[in-house]
């Protein structure tokens, strides 16, 4: 269990935002390398991303910008983009997602549209990450959710190049297994980096859950208030961690790697799974495991 465990924070990637630049002298310092995913905020512009990617190279970390596709406005805006990318900051691997706009800015809808374009590879994009849902999508049904994901996957074979299922942040462990069963039924091929939320206050992943919509995650931080507290409040999310350990030593589960959304704390979240990647906790059976103090 602790080797398992001290694998999964080894393989973890982390996400940040164009405003925590100023960390990442820090981050290097704590994590020596890995991948960091450069979220999109609202109003962002592309080169903030570029900039922000390039800085991650220079710590020696490896960006993985996400790319809104209906913030595109055409694509030749979509090939500077990749382009500058490539050149500036060495990406090799990006995650595509539709973006939080309803109607896009140009000619793209949906993710699939720019993977169809060509444009990926010719850039160097060898890796493609997309949004998994385990939890589904407040927009969308289900049964239509699940036909994009199997549609993302077979098109990325078509295309041959890797993709990356990275879900939405998760707080049981149940929906996590009933979705990869799913997948492996329906034929759906793909790595898969379970999300999860970094250490952080609870006040903080409630707001967080509310704005993202995931639905069972949502009514069990309502649900055992107390209990969330002591499980992802301040020591961060060890007792999910840990059943994603359980399930993956009994066979139940088959996953690539976890990604921690940090909510502002990237810091916090680096320390942790610095912590945890190199077995400085103890296992316990209420909350999963403890981190050793300092």
């Amino acid at each position: 269990m602790r080797a398992t465990i001290m694998r999964l924070a080894q393989r973890a990637s982390v996400e940040m935002t164009v405003h925590d630049v100023a960390k990442l002298a820090e981050c290097q310092t704590i994590l020596q390398g890995g991948a960091l995913y450069i979220s999109h905020l609202p109003g962002q512009e592309w080169e903030a991303t570029i900039t922000t990617a390039a800085q991650v190279r220079g710590h020696g970390f490896e960006p993985i910008p996400h790319v809104p596709v209906r913030k595109l406005t055409s694509q030749e805006q979509l090939e500077q983009v990749l382009e500058q990318l490539a050149r500036r900051a060495g990406v090799k691997q990006i995650l595509l997602i539709a973006g939080d706009v309803k109607e896009p800015v140009g000619p793209f809808t949906a993710t699939s549209e720019v993977m169809k374009t060509g444009l990926l590879g010719r850039h160097g994009i060898t890796t493609i990450s997309v949004a998994g849902h385990p939890e589904g999508h407040p927009a969308v049904s289900e049964a239509e959710t699940r036909g994009v994901e199997a549609a993302k996957a077979e098109l990325a074979r078509e295309l041959g190049v890797e993709l990356t299922f990275v879900t939405q942040f998760l707080f049981e462990s149940a929906r996590i297994l009933s979705w990869t069963r799913q997948l492996h039924e329906r034929g759906v091929h793909g790595q898969v980096a379970i999300g999860l939320a970094g250490p952080a206050k609870l006040t903080t992943l409630v707001n967080y859950a509310m704005r993202c919509g995931v639905g069972p995650s949502m009514r069990a931080l309502s649900a055992r208030g107390g209990a969330l507290t002591r499980l992802l409040g301040e020591s961060g999310p060890e007792k999910i961690v840990r059943e994603i350990a359980g399930a993956m030593l009994s066979g139940q589960l088959e996953i690539d790697s976890l990604h921690f959304y940090t909510f502002g704390g990237l810091l916090r979240t680096c320390r942790w799974v610095k912590a945890v990647s190199e077995g400085k906790f103890e296992l316990d059976d209420d909350a999963g495991f403890i981190l050793a103090s300092d």
